[in-house]
């Protein structure tokens, strides 16, 4: 379940709770598409948003509508004895891996993150990837940490961000972290708009945002890439290069979010407040964007 596609959806809600029959629809959709993996409760997720008990019903409701796809649930949280609840509500609700970030008020050290991601492990029966998220963490691996990590039972992936734009110096980049990690670990790129840089430079997965939401999109691009159609990879993301500019201005949960409302897949407003989804000008450019796709 750590290659290829890993779509994360959106948990659409309002004040009051989830906004279950839109989420359903979310993750039958993405299942129809026949994505390899579906990663609820990432970032898109709003995952550190939600009450524990409304992650466990996220979690149980994405693996009762996945149908035969293996879901990922991201159980990232403050204190290692909270995450470590998360980490056993997961696996009682079928989850068939956990994807986790090192969440933080205080910065962490090297050695405080290998601790978390050591006594997770420990715990788990069920696979792990690692989320390096520094965008929303504010954490920044290095490739030793991970190195570190990935040695721990359990450790099956590793999501990275984008990786550099010169295709060389992605290959590169992807390389050196190859070096320092078992070869049954395997490596996912994240930041849409580099996913096919990432994957033409050697990553297994695709940990994507707009695979959630439009995820036959997402199949072009990366069975392209794992094809050996490098070219056809990188002329369809940079078909998308409206969409990567705004996801760079606004965030990519606000993009996704507001692009589920203007399609009628979820109520507005349908993320947690203090969070908005794009309005105004911003949005119409989005709906225009949208029109322009074919999405």
């Amino acid at each position: 379940m750590f290659s290829g596609l890993s779509a994360f959806p959106l948990t659409p809600m309002t004040e009051t709770g989830i906004d279950e029959a839109a989420y359903i629809r979310l993750i039958e959709q993405l299942s129809q598409a026949g994505v390899d993996s579906i990663g609820a409760l990432g970032s898109t997720g709003s995952y550190a948003y939600l009450s524990r008990a409304e992650r466990l019903r996220a979690a149980q409701l994405a693996v009762r509508h996945a149908g035969d796809v293996p879901v990922m649930v991201g159980i990232g949280a403050l204190r290692t004895r909270d995450v470590l609840d998360l980490a056993q509500d997961a696996q009682a609700a079928g989850a068939s891996g956990v994807l986790l970030a090192p969440m933080s008020y205080q910065r962490l050290t090297d050695d405080e993150v290998f601790s978390l991601y050591e006594a997770v492990t420990r715990s788990l029966s069920i696979p792990l990837c690692v989320y390096d998220n520094p965008g929303t963490t504010h954490f920044e691996f290095s490739d030793a940490l991970h190195g570190r990590i990935a040695q721990l039972p359990q450790v099956a992936s590793i999501k990275i961000p984008g990786v550099p734009a010169d295709p060389a110096a992605a290959q590169a980049r992807v390389a050196r972290l190859r070096a320092l990690i078992p070869a049954h670990v395997t490596i996912g790129v994240s930041g849409d708009g580099f996913a096919a840089l990432g994957l033409n430079a050697g990553c297994e997965a695709w940990y994507s945002v707009i695979g959630g939401l439009f995820p036959h999109l997402a199949l072009e691009i990366i069975r392209a890439a794992q094809a050996g159609r490098p070219q056809e990879s990188t002329r369809l993301s940079d078909r998308l290069a409206p969409l990567w500019a705004l996801f760079a201005q606004y965030g990519s949960l606000r993009v996704t979010a507001a692009a589920a409302e203007i399609r009628g897949w979820t109520q507005a407003p349908s993320l947690p407040l203090p969070l908005r989804s794009l309005e105004g000008s911003a949005r119409q450019r989005l709906k225009a964007v949208l029109d322009q796709l074919g999405l």
